[in-house]
């Protein structure tokens, strides 16, 4: 059986490794747009802050390690056409251009950056500083901008995940750095408003200029100045960085007769499959089953698109394996502070039926006769009629086990745990790690009184 997966990030080498392993006896050709098969691209902001100095180091596999494994990788082929009917596919290559048959093919071609509407964008580039960050190629291409320019001072649009991270990273690197965010506050997909002023407080803490509820209408260049026009001014920098999110890299796969939705991510099942036979696709290009929500979201992360691929390659050399679903679990860094959330959200639990009651707890990390001991601040959200838990955001320090505790939220909400089963759960305790109630079940337990 001949297995094409077009792809080689999270989604793409996941379902090429596991169809080895579930077919062994099957081909495996993985096609990669770039250069760089199964890089970390989350680790993009670590690696421009000098914490990871190696740009290399962010390969989680080498292509002789991948190729160690029996799958045909093919890096610098860009896939232009796929014919389902012939199931034949073109692409670009270093030498020319190339066609492949396939049995059975997986696309994981992943999401593209979101280019927002603002004036001049679509006229400066590279060569005028303005850059997105995306793929380690525009990473390379930024940290060298960074050395060539000497650069002294970066505006980022948007203050998403990205923004976030590399407002960190590129202060640690000693620029200045000022964030421009169209929303209320800053992680506003993430955070209740509340919690959001915690991070924008660690930020400025930190030297970063933060300024929401504010819309970029311009970024132009004038003789040698770069320069940013906002509703509340105009900002100079040597350059300017855009993270606005992203959006599902699908226009090859719609072209070839697979089915999108409204906002361009591809319809698959819950075994990964479109509606064209012979054809899985998985990761940050297809919408994803919550198993909060009744319909399938949009949630681009990695996590998901690791466990996507996986089933989209077992399924495609001929297994039948379900994916599960998310809650949407995510945590980020910001200097020395954590934020985590899962779930949905007091207006996201609204609109999908529930009624939600969010409930704001500060509870310390561990015992406070302990050295060291730093409150957890957590936004808890349950239905008030069910008692179901709906989600939870926490902000905390570095130190304070944010992601462990996110994670025990996550796994409740996984398996369907109401709020006051929360105080059932067996948790870790001793005094310099935590407490017999864990700040997770007392945020549980003020819900309840709450309620």
């Amino acid at each position: 059986m001949r297995i094409l997966i077009v792809g080689g990030s999270d989604a793409g080498i996941s379902a090429a490794l596991r169809a080895r392993e579930y077919a062994p006896e099957s081909t495996v050709t993985m096609l990669v747009a770039d250069a760089y098969p199964n890089f970390s691209i989350c680790g993009i902001p670590y690696h421009l802050s000098g914490e990871v100095p190696d740009w290399r180091d962010l390969a989680h596999r080498t292509t002789a390690e991948i190729e160690a494994t029996g799958i045909d990788v093919r890096i610098n082929h860009t896939v232009t056409a796929i014919n389902p009917a012939t199931k034949t596919l073109t692409a670009t290559a270093p030498d020319g251009p190339v066609e492949l048959t396939f049995d059975r093919l997986v696309i994981g071609t992943g999401a593209e950056p979101l280019r927002p509407p603002i004036g001049g964008l679509d006229r400066l580039g590279l060569a005028d500083g303005v850059h997105l960050l995306h793929t380690m190629d525009e990473a390379r291409r930024l940290d060298a901008d960074l050395e060539e320019r000497g650069v002294r001072r970066v505006v980022i649009i948007g203050a998403g995940y990205i923004g976030i991270e590399m407002a960190e990273a590129l202060t640690t690197r000693g620029i200045g750095v000022t964030v421009l965010e169209r929303l209320d506050s800053v992680l506003p997909r993430t955070l209740d408003h509340e919690l959001a002023s915690e991070i924008t407080a660690e930020l400025r803490q930190h030297g970063v200029e933060v300024r929401c509820g504010t819309t970029v209408t311009e970024v132009r260049r004038d003789g040698g100045e770069l320069s940013v026009v906002a509703d509340d001014g105009k900002r100079n920098a040597d350059v300017v960085l855009v993270v606005s999110g992203v959006t599902p890299a699908t226009e090859l796969a719609a072209a070839s007769g697979v089915q999108v939705n409204d906002h361009g991510a591809i319809i698959v099942d819950r075994q990964m499959r479109t509606n064209l036979p012979d054809v899985w696709a998985a990761g940050d290009c297809v919408r994803t089953h919550h198993a909060l929500l009744t319909e399938p979201a949009y949630v681009p992360l990695g996590t998901t698109a690791h466990k996507q691929g996986r089933i989209a390659g077992e399924n495609a050399t001929g297994g039948t394996k379900e994916f599960a679903g998310i809650v949407g679990t995510q945590v980020v860094r910001v200097f020395d502070c954590v934020v985590a959330a899962t779930g949905l959200r007091d207006q996201e639990a609204a609109a999908a039926g529930y009624t939600p009651l969010t409930v704001q707890t500060t509870a310390d990390d561990h015992k406070r006769y302990c050295p060291g001991a730093t409150p957890i601040h957590i936004s808890l959200t349950g239905d008030r009629n069910t008692g179901g838990l709906l989600g939870a955001q926490l902000v905390g320090t570095h130190g304070a086990e944010i992601a462990k505790r996110v994670d025990t939220y996550a796994v409740a909400l996984q398996h369907g745990l109401t709020v006051e089963q929360l105080l059932d759960l067996d948790l870790a305790y001793t005094p310099p790690l935590g407490s017999p109630w864990d700040a997770i079940q007392l945020a549980a337990q003020n819900w309840l009184a709450a309620r």
